[in-house]
């Protein structure tokens, strides 16, 4: 079964959660209601496919800002030409 409970429940009641990750559950932690985090039994977090990796990894980027395309682009950020 798994829980969904936001940042400020899981900060609070993280004793409770731990507990239920040993029994086996999967509890995702949100912020603003989008999932930011998971928590799962060190048994299972070697579990996850390719597929699912590259799925969480491809939302992971879609909530980011892009970065800089080359080192050369971080070095220059902000200088004048």
């Amino acid at each position: 079964m798994a829980m969904q409970v936001g940042a400020f429940e899981a900060k609070t009641h993280l004793s409770r959660l731990l507990a239920a990750v040993e029994r086996g559950e999967r509890v995702t932690i949100t912020r603003r209601g989008k999932p930011v985090a998971v928590l799962v039994p060190p048994e299972a977090a070697g579990e996850m496919g390719g597929e699912e990796l590259v799925q969480e990894f491809a939302a992971l980027r879609a909530r980011t800002r892009p970065g800089p395309e080359s080192i050369r682009d971080l070095r220059d950020h902000g200088r004048d030409r």
